[in-house]
């Protein structure tokens, strides 16, 4: 696998991109639409792991966390490695407030995260997607947020990019410490393979929830002339 890095660090923004190359053919696409009755199924599996556990709410114990799959115009999938967790990769994520509306904490946490503003929704997991801490990060997390919290509970949100890719910004909007050192843009499996092992069935049943939107038949020119 061949890595490439381009970006650019100042004192007020942090753009560090690595772009991943492989054969895009290990995933297979539905254009199956989005349902909140009826799952989506594809019509072959990129499952690695257990299956993700699906709740109707936050079960007690777990924090309420938002998730954000945002895609570029190419249907690539927005990720970024954090700072102090190496050689692991992560969509944007965060808890949401207390009586917070969870598509707003979307927005406001991808904002906070990367600086992009320009994102528009497409599409949202009708049920919560739990994953347990291990027990040296839950340690961790539970003596930085004084909680004492299993594993959290997440509402993923499928938004799409439509700004510039100038607009990212690992400093974010300077209202929260940043997290992200360095961001891609990957292809769904990549995402998947990338992701720490906790997670990763979370992971495997976004994609496949939201598989269908990566492409669709109108945009198969426009999709083999992007280079993202």
């Amino acid at each position: 696998m061949a890595v490439t890095a381009s970006g650019f660090i100042g004192k007020s923004a942090i753009s560090v991109r690595l772009d991943f190359y492989c054969k895009p053919d290990k995933f297979a696409y539905s254009k199956r639409p989005f349902s909140a009755s009826k799952p989506l199924v594809v019509a072959r599996s990129v499952a690695l792991s257990p299956p993700a556990r699906t709740v109707e709410s936050p079960p007690v114990g777990y924090r309420k966390n938002v998730g954000i799959c945002l895609v570029s115009p190419c249907r690539k999938i927005f990720t970024a490695s954090k700072i102090h967790v190496p050689d692991t990769w992560q969509m944007p994520q965060g808890g949401a407030d207390e009586g917070e509306d969870l598509r707003n904490a979307a927005f406001r946490e991808l904002r906070e995260e990367t600086g992009v503003t320009s994102a528009e929704f497409i599409a949202e997991i009708p049920n919560w997607l739990t994953y347990d801490f291990p027990r040296d990060v839950k340690d961790k997390l539970n003596r930085k947020w004084r909680t004492s919290y299993k594993g959290q509970a997440q509402k993923w949100f499928l938004l799409k990019f439509t700004g510039k890719e100038e607009e990212i910004n690992l400093l974010g909007d300077g209202t929260a410490k940043p997290e992200f050192k360095v961001w891609s843009w990957m292809l769904p499996e990549q995402v998947i393979e990338h992701a720490v092992y906790f997670k990763r069935p979370v992971y495997e049943h976004v994609i496949n929830q939201f598989n269908p939107y990566f492409v669709d038949e109108e945009e198969k020119d426009s999709m083999n002339s992007c280079k993202d």
